[in-house]
């Protein structure tokens, strides 16, 4: 019997859980890299390894045991990424684009670079003061780490010199270099998958997302915006895509201004919580669709199923409840779609699930899915 493909993530959380799923039923192997046991993505593969890619020898046993290597987030140190492809294996996303995604400074100025609408920015030195940013940039402005910042972990907003100082220290501790961006007002955020091969580039339907406390929660597919406006935000998503050299599954995350206008606010190089929808509500899921891109096979269609569909965030709340009892508040419900990523903890915001449902009523499946949220505490 000819030898199965292996898949390599670097990660194993719900991310790579869902995409272990998809390449499961495909009949993949996967391997997985994480730094403990017992992932959600670990928990469904008999190879799971234990280390990280600062680790050279564990890096390269993992990178001898996959075909193609992937990952689950853009925190990777890219000249790690470059030891596996020294190795003469492929990676998605490749050193060279995860080097111009994950340091946000970088990222901003590739896409400003290549025309693409982005908010107006500066680098940040122990130089500048609260005064200097201002001049630039207007009040209030975001202040920024330019790396290792995810679901509002790395931002501050700074509107005084006090809130200035304080951001400073704050965001130096979790990385010392800082950009700032202008803020920007906003109608909606808006975000775009798109999956890229050799051969093709296609989009997934541009969707609305709403955060709580900077997590993405709800996530409504289509997004309520004219033709005109989703068309434009599929072409900056693309062209977003193109100029980071990207090929695999990316996220970008965009702000549809009040005067119309659209910023594209940040981009993930990987599976992103803002596609999880797909999975029930379109022909080829965002995670079957990067495991195709990434083999370099063909894609699947990427269009809704129904008309909408709404998926919700499950984040840590206080006071877990027994796993039963999330179960049957849950499924009382027979067309809600329940994912319970697997997680050996809860803490508050932490993303332990999500729920989605699809129908011809926006209205009404967005008020479903909102109240049983509100019953649900993982």
């Amino acid at each position: 019997m000819p030898k199965k493909i292996s898949i390599g993530i670097l990660g194993g959380g719900q991310l790579a859980k869902m995409s272990t799923l998809a390449a499961a039923r495909m009949g993949f192997d996967v391997t997985i890299l994480e730094k403990e046991m017992k992932s959600p993505a670990g928990q469904l593969t008999h190879h799971e390894m234990i280390g990280w890619v600062d680790d050279e020898l564990v890096l390269k046993s993992f990178a001898h045991h996959c075909d193609v290597v992937t990952l689950e987030n853009e925190f990777v140190d890219h000249h790690r990424i470059e030891v596996i492809e020294q190795m003469g294996k492929k990676v998605f996303p490749s050193s060279t684009t995860i080097g111009l995604i994950q340091d946000k400074l970088l990222q901003k100025q590739t896409l400003q670079k290549n025309k693409i609408p982005v908010p107006q920015f500066i680098e940040v030195n122990d130089d500048h003061t609260f005064s200097d940013v201002s001049k630039v940039l207007g009040i209030p402005f975001v202040l920024k780490s330019r790396k290792m910042g995810y679901d509002g972990y790395g931002n501050a907003l700074v509107s005084t010199e006090k809130e200035y100082s304080d951001a400073v220290n704050h965001l130096s501790n979790r990385h010392n270099n800082l950009m700032a961006e202008s803020f920007v007002t906003f109608t909606m955020e808006l975000a775009v998958m798109v999956v890229r091969t050799s051969h093709e580039i296609k989009t997934y339907p541009v969707v609305e997302t709403i955060q709580k406390n900077h997590i993405c929660h709800t996530v409504i597919a289509p997004a309520q915006i004219s033709k005109a406006v989703a068309h434009r935000a599929e072409e900056i998503a693309i062209a977003s895509v193109q100029a980071v050299k990207g090929f695999g599954i990316y996220g970008v995350e965009m702000f549809l201004s009040t005067d119309g206008s659209i910023i594209v606010n940040e981009m993930a190089p990987r599976p992103h919580n803002s596609g999880h929808y797909t999975i029930e509500a379109c022909v080829t899921s965002q995670f079957e669709n990067h495991l195709r891109s990434v083999l370099e096979l063909p894609l699947g269609a990427t269009e809704l199923i129904q008309p909408y569909a709404v998926m919700i965030n499950l984040l840590g709340k206080p006071f877990p409840q027994r796993r039963l009892e999330v179960y049957r508040t849950t499924l009382q419900h027979p067309n809600i779609h329940l994912h319970i990523y697997g997680k050996e903890s809860s803490r508050l915001g932490r993303k332990m699930g999500h729920i989605t449902i699809l129908g011809n009523n926006l209205k009404k499946i967005l008020k479903e899915a909102t109240a049983l949220e509100e019953q649900i505490s993982l």
